[in-house]
């Protein structure tokens, strides 16, 4: 368990089909891992699977992603989301 000074980290996935974005927050290290990918999946459509920070599993068809990135949720506040 980190402090507050932590980065959380998060794969934000914009669907094609339009939508509110999908964030699911990730370890520090899922995230780096994950990030090398997101260029390769969107171009190749490919299934991934990711792990959460809580320790779920998430898969994802980026044949169905628009636009994917990681970002920080500690760096600028958002409505309607809690960490």
């Amino acid at each position: 368990m980190g402090g507050m000074a932590d980065p959380k980290s998060a794969l934000v996935l914009h669907l094609a089909a339009g939508g509110e974005p999908l964030l699911f927050p990730l370890a520090a290290e899922e995230s780096v891992a994950v990030q090398e990918k997101i260029p390769d999946l969107l171009k190749h459509g490919g299934v991934h699977s990711v792990q959460t920070k809580d320790g779920n599993t998430v898969s994802v068809n980026f044949a169905h992603v628009a636009a994917a990135y990681i970002d920080d949720l500690s760096r600028k506040s958002r409505f309607g989301l809690t960490g």
